[in-house]
């Protein structure tokens, strides 16, 4: 079994502006999604065992929230990435697999 434990870590960061505070949960949301595609695109997946960064401040002259998020995932492969949700400190957390390829199984085969 392939250990994860030390597999090297690297960052995966977005920055920007909000300028509408009841839209800051949904678009953080949406930016670690965002983030998220970007590191399986690339054969990455996150470090479960290392929580997201998000950082807010807000900037009374502009009345605007400036963020940064950043998440922190290991090198997988592209293709192991599809099937891998995260890393915790040990070993890999797999995803379900999805309906369509257990309908295309055969019933009777286990």
């Amino acid at each position: 079994m392939e250990s994860y434990h030390h597999k090297a870590i690297k960052s995966f960061s977005i920055s920007g502006e909000i300028y509408d505070d009841s839209e800051i949960i949904r678009l953080r949301d949406e930016y670690s999604r965002v983030l998220h595609t970007g590191m399986r695109i690339s054969g990455y997946v996150p470090r479960l065992d290392i929580l997201e960064d998000f950082t807010i401040e807000y900037e009374e002259a502009t009345l605007i929230f400036k963020f940064k998020l950043t998440i922190y995932g290991s090198y997988i492969g592209k293709k192991k990435s599809e099937w891998v949700m995260g890393l915790n400190s040990t070993a890999p957390v797999y995803t379900q697999r999805s309906k369509s390829s257990e309908l295309l199984r055969d019933p009777a085969s286990p």
